[in-house]
């Protein structure tokens, strides 16, 4: 386990330290000929020759497109796409089409419907409290003008900006791949992710149409965002619209706390990551001077009842939720109540 001190961050084992496979980060620039001819390339071996930096990294491995992925969340089969080139831009005149339960599936002016639920006409269903509660538009309004900076102060959290350089040493075996931002909310790392240049797609995924709407128009607000590889997408996490094995990276950022039933969400996560792929989840952990509560557990057990939410006492939870869901090689970063999880899909 790694940890973090103060605002420094400390012994930190990244997963270059662990193996003798090393990536190129700095060869994928969107634009370049190495980016255009082998990042964006379906099932192709890329190889690059390194660049002039002190820490060279070389890249080989098998690359989705975007394409590809999407999946019917009724049955799981690839869609059929009609329209322009699914983009951030395009979303609204895209429809997808599943050849097997024969559902179709629209975009609107922000992202794509890919819930069991959509186009029901009559039918309504509501989540737990703790999914409902981020559907509010005014807690979505709020979650990045106060909401979330309040999680340095209270939990030790590094910042979006941070977590982001801590989030990068996990998925070295991963650039240049796609990644799921799943439970993206209002998209701070969404944006991280696609302005990198690291990821071939990146794909904005969360049940509240409301965060995505707030994810869409913070993006909308940089200028030269770069769209062309991005899409955000409306969904279950219990119920991922993506072809088993064609994902190279999730990450969940402050979200597994949130999910109704972690375990169910986890192993859909790990159905839908190749083989060598990468989860990454941030959340907090409650011991420590919380330990010494006699009611600690009980807590935790009526928490889940009432929100829908979950409350984590320990790493070894984390590492149990990961394992029992088909991931190995768990890793770990502490800063007080913060914690960073990484675990990987058995090759």
């Amino acid at each position: 386990m790694a940890t973090l001190g103060g605002s420094s961050f400390l012994t930190v084992a990244w997963p270059s330290q662990l193996g003798s496979r090393r990536r190129a980060a700095s060869a994928f620039v969107p634009g370049s000929s190495v980016f255009s001819k082998h990042v964006l390339a379906a099932k192709v071996r890329a190889s690059v020759q390194t660049v002039a930096t002190p820490d060279p990294i070389v890249v080989d491995q098998e690359v989705t497109s975007k394409k590809s992925i999407l999946a019917c969340p009724i049955c799981y089969d690839p869609l059929r796409h009609a329209g322009p080139a699914l983009s951030m831009d395009t979303v609204s005149e895209s429809t997808l089409l599943c050849s097997t339960c024969k559902k179709t599936y629209l975009g609107n002016k922000t992202h794509l419907e890919l819930t069991v639920s959509s186009g029901a006409k009559v039918y309504t269903e509501s989540m737990a409290p703790a999914t409902e509660f981020f559907r509010i538009p005014l807690i979505s309004y709020i979650y990045e003008r106060g909401w979330r900076q309040g999680f340095s102060a209270l939990g030790g959290w590094p910042g979006p900006e941070k977590e982001f350089e801590l989030i990068k040493g996990y998925l070295e075996p991963v650039l240049g791949g796609n990644i799921i931002d799943a439970s993206c909310g209002s998209g701070p790392f969404t944006r991280l992710f696609a302005k990198s240049g690291l990821f071939s797609l990146v794909v904005a995924l969360d049940y509240s149409e409301n965060m995505l709407q707030q994810c869409h128009e913070f993006i909308k607000q940089e200028e030269n965002f770069p769209k062309e590889d991005l899409i955000l997408v409306r969904a279950d996490i219990s119920r991922l619209p993506f072809v088993s094995s064609s994902v190279d990276a999730v990450h969940a950022g402050a979200a597994v706390h949130c999910w109704s039933s972690p375990s169910s969400a986890v192993a859909e996560i790990s159905r839908v990551l190749r083989p060598g792929g990468v989860f990454i989840a941030t959340t907090m952990i409650y011991d420590g001077p919380y330990a010494l509560n006699p009611f600690l557990k009980l807590m935790q057990t009526n928490m889940f009842q009432m929100s829908g939410g979950q409350m984590f006492l320990s790493e070894h939870e984390l590492e149990d939720l990961c394992k029992t869901c088909g991931l190995e090689d768990f890793k770990c970063t502490r800063n007080r109540r913060f914690v960073m999880i990484s675990a990987t899909k058995p090759s």
